[in-house]
């Protein structure tokens, strides 16, 4: 288990890939097998060559064959420390012995990483909860990008940390956001499009035909002037989903400006819309609702979070305009 003294010294894990990881890319095989490490330290360990594969280093998106051996040599970094504790402003909605529901404000990043080395929600969750820095991952089993608002299930233990993973991989865990667009989104439709990072800015996400797969249904739900409120339920859980689809298709986020969105104004705005829109520094982007069967009762859970102030305003000032 990963523990305070990893961090600056050597570590060592020797693991031979099963048949049942067969047809898998190696760096999700070998985060469901080292699972104190996160798949993106894996995949970033493949590409400095401090994993080898029967000897070789290998792209992280190489399939399993079966029966490689796989070695690891690397030094854990301050930047990975998942386990310092400190007071972090967030909401808990729910908690039990299995797991938290956490509403998650902008502005804060889920983990520790690199340029965010501190006051992330794992290190306020320590502080609330000293064993989660005894699970892997601290119990996170998915994630919302620093500025995006909303709902997200921890695990408190290893059993419910297994089976909400499990959960998330089978696409058992009900997930719906809420977004407001640029354009007018006149029906319903599901997205099916492979995602894989930007072959020139590796910060962003793009649709590639050799991406992973990745499916987003969104559903209109009201339609101002040049902009619409949606929607958006998730089949995979892909790195930017719903900002990368909805973008895909002519509807980037507001303010989502990393994937096209340039302030779109209606003709003849109010000066209040004009304001709002070109003032709102964020993707606007909530996930509003998760729904899961809990790891010990097996019975279905069900939690709906209110739009933030922020999102609320600017639904107002389009619907001043719109009227």
């Amino acid at each position: 288990m990963f523990d305070r003294l990893m961090v600056g010294k050597p570590i060592e894990r020797a693991a031979t890939l099963a048949k049942s990881h067969v047809g898998q890319r190696i760096d999700k095989a070998l985060a469901e097998i080292w699972l104190e490490f996160s798949r993106a330290q894996i995949t970033n360990w493949m590409r400095v060559g401090a994993i080898r594969i029967n000897g070789e280093v290998v792209k992280p998106n190489v399939k399993v064959c079966g029966g490689e051996k796989v070695r690891l040599r690397a030094v854990m970094s301050r930047s990975e420390d998942w386990l310092t504790p400190e007071v972090v402003d967030f909401l808990v909605v729910y908690e039990d012995h299995d797991l938290l529901i956490v509403d998650k404000p902008k502005g804060l990043v889920v983990h520790p990483g690199a340029g965010n080395l501190s006051g992330t929600l794992v290190n306020g969750l320590i502080e609330r909860r000293a064993e989660l820095a005894q699970l892997p991952r601290a119990g996170i089993v998915h994630r919302l990008d620093k500025d995006t608002t909303g709902l997200m299930v921890v695990a408190g233990n290893n059993k419910a940390l297994k089976m909400l993973t499990r959960a998330i991989a089978k696409h058992e865990v009900d997930r719906r956001y809420v977004s407001i667009c640029e354009g007018i989104l006149f029906k319903q439709e599901r997205l099916e499009m492979s995602i894989g990072r930007d072959f020139k800015d590796r910060t962003r996400q793009r649709v590639r035909a050799d991406g992973r797969v990745a499916v987003t249904r969104v559903r209109p739900i009201e339609a101002f002037r040049a902009h619409s409120m949606v929607e958006a339920f998730l089949e995979t859980g892909r790195t930017h989903q719903v900002r990368v689809h909805l973008a895909a298709i002519g509807h980037p986020l507001v303010g989502d400006r990393r994937y096209g969105a340039r302030g779109r104004l209606p003709k003849q705005p109010t000066e209040e819309l004009i304001n709002a829109i070109q003032s709102f520094d964020r993707q606007a982007l909530h996930a509003a609702g998760l729904a899961f069967m809990h790891p010990s009762s097996n019975e279905r859970m069900e939690f709906e979070s209110k739009l933030p102030s922020d999102m609320r305003r600017l639904i107002e000032t389009l619907r001043m305009d719109r009227s």
